[in-house]
């Protein structure tokens, strides 16, 4: 690499002067006067030297690629990872490093436009349209190193099914669906980087990282928010398998208890039945169907019909049955002991059956039904009770 390639450029006060800074150096104005160079060892240009050193150095510097520090204006088309999605949540994405009371400034100023007009920071982006972003600094990768989660292993899972709209799989035990609280990676970030080509890929809705079962991920924006409306509409029907402890009573089909969540004495999230004029408290809703009793153990169908924070597992043990391997509510004499003599080593809670309506067709309302059998860890211990 020649000499004036390693030079350090410093732009100059208010567009003045800019300057490459080396050791010992004398300065080399442009043919233009708008900049000068700093070179170790070199006599100023236009000084009486023969015309090799014009062709050796001054023309390098001359050639050399000078990063220009200023942001330009971009224009951007929405594609289908995008569509639908709100302005404000587009750039927030796109601006990884910039304050977001800057995202919303410029919004509010106007100077972010779409298909050539003012927007709003809820405007709902659709596919095909043009996003004018006025020059943004961002900062510097340098500054931003690359998470954690990036570094993930690629990872595909069973899927249950698959189409241009969306993708369910079944999740493993112990396997978080998302990285973070500690989790370096999960499900989205280990498929995301299986599937480098695929342009949009978010989990629609949660299952606890002891959770095995059905889990439903979008592949388009348009799918993701129609899907997700009907989880908050509770238009979907949600059935899972759970094992516990004890002789669950037959006469005991609904729970309608409501849910806190707080923090526990190690600072860790744990949610609590309270009373129902608890103002922060939710109310929460699940119908228990028993499936068959077997020595010291309940095996149970569980729908809920609200979709709170370990709401299966805190209404199971507040009526003095946990689960089977629960490590937060559970019998933890129980667990030892099963894990000990049964070599079962997890939660027996398994997300089975999950019905929604296609989100390609909300108009006809489809309606999808998974299934998802018992893992065969679960099964093997059903067969030895």
């Amino acid at each position: 690499m020649s000499r004036a390639a390693n030079l350090l450029w410093q732009a100059g006060p208010r567009g003045g002067l800019g300057v490459l800074h080396h050791r010992e150096s004398d300065t080399l104005r442009c043919p233009k006067g708008h900049c000068r160079w700093l070179v170790p060892g070199y006599a100023r240009v236009n000084s009486g030297k023969s015309s090799t050193y014009r062709t050796n150095v001054e023309l390098q510097i001359i050639g050399a690629k000078l990063t220009d520090p200023r942001p330009a204006v971009r224009e951007l088309p929405v594609d289908e990872g995008s569509d639908g999605q709100r302005l404000d949540n587009y750039l927030l994405k796109l601006l990884k490093g910039v304050p977001k009371t800057h995202v919303y400034r410029i919004i509010r100023s106007g100077e972010v436009r779409v298909n050539k007009g003012r927007a709003q920071a809820d405007t709902r982006l659709a596919l095909g349209d043009v996003v004018r972003l006025p020059p943004v600094r961002v900062a510097a990768p340098a500054e931003h190193p690359e998470p954690a989660a990036s570094l993930a292993p690629a990872r595909e899972f069973e899927i249950l099914l698959e189409d241009d709209h969306l993708l369910a799989i079944a999740k493993p035990a112990g396997v978080a669906v998302h990285g973070g609280s500690g989790v370096s990676f999960g499900v989205i970030e280990q498929l995301r980087r299986a599937r480098p080509q695929a342009k949009f890929l978010e989990l629609v809705h949660r299952l606890d990282k002891e959770t095995s079962g059905i889990l439903l991920l979008a592949k388009k924006r348009s799918a993701l928010t129609r899907l997700q409306d009907q989880f908050r509409e509770r238009d979907t029907d949600k059935v899972y398998a759970a094992l516990v402890a004890g002789v669950w009573p037959a006469k005991l089909k609904v729970i309608d208890l409501p849910l806190l969540k707080g923090l526990d004495a190690a600072g860790e999230r744990h949610v609590r039945v309270v009373d129902a004029a608890n103002t922060e408290a939710r109310r929460s809703i699940s119908i228990v169907h028993v499936v068959q009793a077997y020595t010291g153990c309940t095996l149970l169908d569980v729908t809920i019909k609200t979709g709170r924070t370990h709401q299966i597992r805190v209404h199971l043990a507040h009526h003095g049955h946990p689960i089977v391997g629960d490590p937060k509510y559970g019998d933890f004499a129980l667990n030892k002991a099963v894990a000990r003599t049964q070599h079962f080593g997890r939660m027996f809670l398994h997300a089975r059956r999950l019905a929604f309506d296609h989100p390609a067709y909300p108009e006809e309302r489809r309606r999808i039904t998974l299934d998802c059998p018992l893992p065969a860890e679960c099964t093997a211990l059903l067969e030895r009770l």
